[in-house]
């Protein structure tokens, strides 16, 4: 109904409009003009210029955007109804939602809740939750496409405009339709709340922009939100009516019409239309309010952006801002500046300033028009959405320039030159700079301060690139008038001297020139591609050129040092010149003055400054985090940012830093962990205790960099969980404490190792507590055999007998040398012949008497002995029987003994008279100490201290109670001499250090080397994260080839145990077997087997080098190149040769032919393709195919072959020219590219979807996404990988 009487007829809106529409399902709503026209362009002071792009995404076209009230969240709405949740910060896809049926035009966050909603072609609008990720429910009531939704900023509220001619307002907590707005005659395309008053704008193809007021509908719906003075002006008499103009202005005036109620067909009347406005030629596209002042902004498919303004009775036209030369699809007021933005269909963003009402600039993409553009409330960034996805940009740069000063910093702030004092915290202005025009060209880039000389260099944008040189006045007060300044032409320009400076001209000639503006030299810089200048002291130059930085010395006119380096944005110097940071984009690469790189730091947000302080730690900003990096890597987060800051002064823990708004910020930081980091590699070890002493450093972060830094005694004051503190204690060999914590702990695996590495060390009486702690019997009897504990060995000889263990009897026995233990042993268990044996050989008569007639009395034969001269077996003779081995003595390092002077950390090493003095066991009497704990392990029935708490911990201080440690007189002259406190003289086994093998498999980050280290799963880490590797069994030969290859084995005399000694390139790195020369021998057999017709091996060769290329590691950028060559070279054959083994099993005749015509489509040697070509046209020629055969004859001659196969191509060109036909149709176009699915084995022509292996490349249709890629055997199937290293060892490129 509403159709059939609300929209006109098509044949008269196509006359009176002068535009018809086209409509499709898939296309999108186009307007074409019966005429072209272009309006006139104001003169526009600033040209086409490059946009600020912050972000920018591709993807089908955007028709909705709409920033995030809080996060840096945009929605971005497609064409094809998918709906984009980006991170515009971190350049990532959060999530999408594809739920509409067609195009999706219009979308919007709501301001407090987690909610956002979309409005679509499919008729619907729908609300959903981003953290639930799912729609909660749709709203239905429009009758045709839905153009735009927005939320009410207070109340619970949709607006959405439809091309039904209707405006409604939706409850979406109520989930209904509250009100329906009619009056518009033909499609609405947006409609939106009023940021504050209770007003709806609306823009129309009618030509008309109509303001509506919504009070009446609040105050019925929302009583609750009813105010006094809502009360009073409802009270209040109605106005007499405004006497109407002449109709001569009603192009300029709008209609106002207050208190007009508007009767739609569904008998709402709560919406009043109170203006018209008109002035349009054409349908309108948009309508925008202002934030805060009375204006409206509109643009129309008559190609122009009007202006109007409103009060509380009438609106009318201000101006109009012409200069698109094609329908204006989006106008907005920029939300902090005096600014409009708008777009267009002629593929161009326009900026004009309100105030002078001309455009300042222009933004131009060559092929996408423009559809929608989004501002964020809170900040200068702008979203624009285009036929090919979607920029987020700014128009200027937020950057304040300044330059560090001698006790401050010096910065431009608006149109006045400033200096901040940091001792006193005085903002002074110096002087006022001329700035003409609001475009950011006019906006200070960078400046740089000669402070001897009180001169000032401004670099602007503005002319391709330009520099003003001032003078400052040193008094501190403002100049009267604007500052006079020598101008010129320059990329860059930076002080080079006391009264001289450089510049970078637009030919790429660096000038110098002195402070009258006249050139005195000029250099050639040595690259032609150098496009800017840093400073780099007195007669020095840091030049930037592609992916490097130079060291350009003026005087000698050429480059001491280079660095090869991401483009770097800026360059910050230490205070005393020794180290140089270079900022880029994404990364932080610390140098020294020679350019010699010592880290580099990649973050995955942008950087935006930096500063050193006075201990060389490099403290930097990045959007949302201040951090520190020191010049050995280490770095870390100091603090988070709500909002950006760029530093210029660091000192101690307070950060002096300037905002977007150039306004100076103290932050007082804490920089114990960056101080601790950086003592800790000066190895300033006074100052490290200081600072765990006074401090409260804790965390994971902090006990894993000291792990792996080799200082594990230091974590170990930093943790309090026991199972932490046994790790780190076995790590650094201190068995004190991991004793400690192992009783706390009281697990099996804990006291297995603790006994390991209390054996390395010689302390067997930990030892022997862990075994029985572990209750390993059979090890605990072979440590009382190598101790000489005879006693012990007799008790573990009556515990084995008490358990029934026959074989630990028999060895305790043989460890005792009690022979007639064995041998009654021998007759308990039926083995008499044996027992026999050991009776005569031990020469034992009365037994062996007793044993031959019970052999006798059973018909056993008596054995006879086994050799004539049988010798004895008795136990060997302990070296010592001392209780604990010696250790070497050594002196307590510097934080053992600060930390016990201080009694700092809770894991401080403590005297314990384990290490104390040296008791034998057998001294302690049988009342208490390890004879009673072994007699009760087992305990039999009559036992009441067996069974498991018998293995319970002592009660007390480990060292007291069943240990017998009290008291003891014993007068033993250590080996280490006196011990007393502040000496440190003590046994303890020295720190073990890092093998060669580990350092690979820590330091590298190459699989290769850490294959060769041992390190099998952590190369396995890498290769899936490089390569994309999943399936690692084809890679087990390579692995175990170069594991071995790394390490030679050095016996240095029989006695005693090989040595493995590793095998390093370049003095570091492991030596590798794995090379790319030896690839190219291999590559070589592979192409002979090809030639000799054997696929099948021919195959398996391919397979094994491309294998053998994941654990191949380069060492030139040549190189680099060539094993991708080869990667790619193996995987074209790999693919040509699985279609010819696939060739052979078919049967039928059309898929024979296709497969041959596919194997003649991979990139093969000449010779191979020759023959390739020369099979498809026999098999083409058989099944009748003559002009499918014709093509491959000519291609076959292209290759000039032998003249019997060119005679036989000739012939079938021949024939096939005169019978130009094919029995039947291939699925075969060659002259469509097209590359081959190595799994289906069908042609994916240009523009199809395809999917490629995560490492080989090799090209697969969408639907085998996430199979195992056949053709390498290794990677994924449309897995994501960074490909192959193009780096070495250490990360530096190549």
């Amino acid at each position: 109904l509403l159709l059939a009487l609300k929209k006109p007829d098509p044949a008269v809106l196509t006359a009176s409009l002068g535009l018809s529409r086209s409509r499709g399902s898939t296309s999108d709503s186009v307007f074409q003009r019966e005429e072209e026209y272009i309006l006139p362009v104001k003169s526009e002071p600033d040209p086409d210029r490059r946009m600020l792009t912050k972000f920018e995404t591709k993807s089908n076209r955007v028709k909705g955007l709409a920033f995030h009230p809080n996060r840096p969240w945009v929605l971005a709405s497609l064409h094809n109804g998918v709906v984009q949740l980006w991170d515009y910060r971190m350049g990532t896809l959060l999530d999408r939602f594809d739920e509409h049926d067609g195009p999706v035009r219009g979308v919007c966050f709501h301001q407090v809740q987690p909610l956002f909603v979309t409005g679509g072609d499919d008729y619907k609008i729908k609300v959903w939750n981003y953290k639930l990720r799912r729609c909660l429910f749709s709203l239905l009531g429009h009758l045709d496409y839905i153009r735009t939704v927005h939320f009410h900023p207070e109340h619970p509220w949709i607006v959405s405009a439809s091309d039904d001619q209707t405006i409604r307002i939706w409850n979406w907590q109520g989930r209904n339709c509250v009100s329906v707005l009619t009056g518009h005659n033909h499609y609405v395309m947006c409609a939106q709340f009023h940021p504050k008053d209770d007003l709806v704008l609306s823009a129309s193809l009618d030509q008309t922009v109509r303001v509506w007021d919504i009070a009446g509908l609040r105050k019925k719906v929302l009583p609750n939100t009813i105010t006094e003075a809502d009360r009073v002006a409802s009270a209040a008499p109605t106005p007499a009516e405004t006497p109407t103009t002449g109709s001569t202005l009603s192009s300029k005036l709008g209609k106002a019409m207050p208190n007009v109620k508007v009767e739609d067909l569904f008998g709402g009347n709560d919406a009043t239309v109170k203006y018209v406005l008109e002035g349009h030629d054409r349908g309108v596209n948009w309508a925008a309010f202002h934030n805060t002042l009375p204006l409206i902004v509109s643009g129309a498919d008559d190609r122009q952006v009007k202006l109007w303004r409103m009060n509380e009775t009438k609106a009318w036209e201000v101006d109009t801002l012409r200069g698109h030369i094609n329908n204006v699809s989006c106008a907005l007021f920029h939300p902090k500046q005096e600014l409009i933005i708008s777009n267009s269909e002629d593929k161009s963003i326009r900026v004009w300033d309100m105030s002078k009402r001309q455009g300042v600039q222009t933004f131009r993409r060559e092929h996408d028009r423009f559809w929608i553009l989004a501002v964020h409330q809170d900040s200068n960034l702008l979203a624009a959405g285009h036929d090919g996805g979607m920029i987020v940009f700014k128009l200027e740069r937020e950057r304040p320039a300044f330059t560090p000063m001698q006790n401050g910093v010096l910065f431009i702030k608006e149109r006045y030159v400033r200096s901040y004092e940091y001792g006193t915290g005085k903002d002074t202005p110096l002087m006022t700079i001329r700035r003409s025009g609001t475009s950011g060209s006019n906006v200070a880039r960078s400046i740089h301060y000669n402070e001897q000389e009180s001169m000032l260099l401004v670099c602007l944008d503005a002319d391709g690139g330009s520099y003003e040189l001032y003078h400052v006045p040193k008094d501190g007060r403002a100049s009267e008038g604007v500052q006079e300044c020598k101008r010129g032409l320059g990329t860059s320009a930076v002080f080079v001297a006391r009264q001289r400076f450089a510049v970078l001209d637009k030919n790429r000639q660096i000038l110098i020139k002195n402070f009258q503006n006249e050139v005195t030299k000029k250099c050639a810089p040595p690259h032609a591609s150098t496009d800017c200048l840093f400073p780099a002291g007195t007669g020095t130059l840091l030049l930037r050129s592609e992916e490097r930085i130079s060291l350009f010395d003026i005087q000698q006119r050429k480059a001491m040092a280079e660095l090869s380096t991401p483009v770097v944005k800026y360059v910050v110097w230490s205070p005393d010149m020794s180290h140089v940071a270079l900022l880029s984009k994404h990364g932080v690469i610390i140098a020294t003055r020679k350019l010699e790189q010592l880290c580099m730091v990649h973050e995955t947000i942008r950087i935006k400054s930096g500063a050193w302080d006075a201990n060389e730690v490099f403290i930097f900003s990045t959007l949302n985090h201040i951090k520190y990096c020191l010049t050995n890597g280490d770095n870390g987060i100091i603090r988070t940012l709500e909002v950006p800051v760029y530093v210029s002064h660091v000192n101690g823990g307070t950060i002096h830093c300037l905002d977007r708004e150039g306004k100076v910020r103290k932050i007082v930081v804490d920089v114990t962990e960056c101080m601790f980091k950086l003592l800790l590699f000066k190895k300033e070890f006074d100052r490290v205790i200081r600072i765990i002493k006074q401090s409260k450093l804790a965390g994971h972060a902090i006990i894993a960099y000291l792990q792996k830094k080799g200082f594990p005694q230091v974590a170990l004051h930093f943790v309090s969980d026991e199972q932490t503190r046994f790790n780190l204690a076995v790590e650094c060999g201190n068995i004190d404490v991991a004793l400690q914590a192992a009783y706390a702990l009281d697990s099996k695996e804990n006291w297995q190792r603790l006994g390991v590495e209390a054996l390395k060390q010689g302390n067997h009486q930990v030892v022997e507590m862990a075994y029985q702690r572990t209750k390993d019997f059979e090890k605990l009897s072979f440590l009382y055999l190598i101790t000489g504990n005879i006693e012990k060995l007799r008790k573990m000889l009556k515990i084995s007998e008490m358990r029934a263990d026959v074989m630990g009897r028999f060895h305790n026995a043989l460890y005792l040398g009690d022979v007639a233990e064995r041998v009654r042993l021998l007759q308990e268990v039926g083995q008499l012949p044996l027992a026999y044996i050991a009776a005569v050989t031990y020469g034992l008569q009365e037994p062996a008497e007793a044993i031959a007639a019970q052999l006798t009395a059973a018909g056993l034969p008596i054995p006879s002995p086994l050799t004539p001269t049988p010798k004895m077996l008795y136990p060997a003779l302990p070296i010592t029987r001392e209780s604990n081995w010696p250790l070497l003595t050594i002196s307590k390092g510097t934080f053992e003994r600060g930390l016990e002077s201080g009694g700092g950390g809770g894991g401080g090493v403590a005297e314990s008279g384990l290490d104390a003095a040296t008791v034998d066991m057998d001294d302690a009497g049988t009342g208490g100490g390890w004879g009673e704990d072994i007699d009760v392990l087992i305990g039999g029935p009559d036992d009441t201290q067996g069974g498991e708490d018998a293995l319970e911990p002592p009660e007390g201080e480990i060292g007291g109670g069943g240990w017998d440690t009290e008291e003891l007189e014993i007068d033993i002259a250590l080996p280490g001499g006196p011990s007393s406190p502040g000496v440190g003289g003590y046994y303890v086994a020295p720190s073990l250090g890092l093998s060669l093998a580990a350092r690979w498999s820590r330091d590298s980050r190459l699989a290769a080397d850490h294959v060769a280290a041992g390190s099998f799963e952590t190369a396995m880490q890498l290769l899936q994260r490089q390569l994309g590797i999943i399936n690692f069994e084809p890679l087990k030969p390579f692995f175990l080839a170069l594991a071995d290859a790394s390490h030679t084995v050095l016996s240095p005399s029989p006695a005693t145990p090989v040595v493995l000694s590793p095998l390093v390139r370049n003095g570091v790195w492991p030596r590798l077997c794995i090379a790319l020369p030896a690839l190219v021998e291999r590559l070589k057999g592979a192409y002979n087997l090809v030639t000799t017709g054997k696929f099948q091996e021919a195959q398996e060769a391919f397979v094994q080098i491309v294998s053998a290329i994941a654990l191949t590691v380069v060492e030139t950028r040549a190189q680099a190149s060539d094993l991708k060559d080869l990667l790619r070279l193996c995987g074209q054959y790999i693919c040509g040769l699985r279609l010819e083994l696939e060739r052979k099993k078919v049967t039928d005749p059309k898929r024979g032919v296709e497969l041959a015509a596919y194997f003649t489509s991979c990139e093969l040697q000449a010779t191979h393709l020759l023959l390739s070509l020369k099979s498809a046209m026999a098999i083409s020629y058989k099944a009748k195919l003559f002009r499918t055969a014709s093509d491959f004859a000519r291609r076959l001659l292209e290759l000039n072959p032998n003249p019997t196969i060119a005679t036989q191509a000739r012939k079938v060109v021949q024939f096939g020219d005169s019978n130009s036909t094919d029995a039947f149709e291939l699925d075969y176009d060659p002259r469509n590219h097209f590359v081959v699915c190595a799994l289906s084995y069908v042609p994916i022509y240009r523009g199809s979807p395809v999917l490629s292996c995560s490492f080989c490349k090799a090209s697969y249709l969408p639907e085998h996404k996430g199979k195992l890629c056949p053709t390498c055997r290794m990677g994924e199937i449309g897995g994501d990988a960074s490909g192959l290293p193009d780096f070495d060892a250490e990360g530096k490129p190549l």
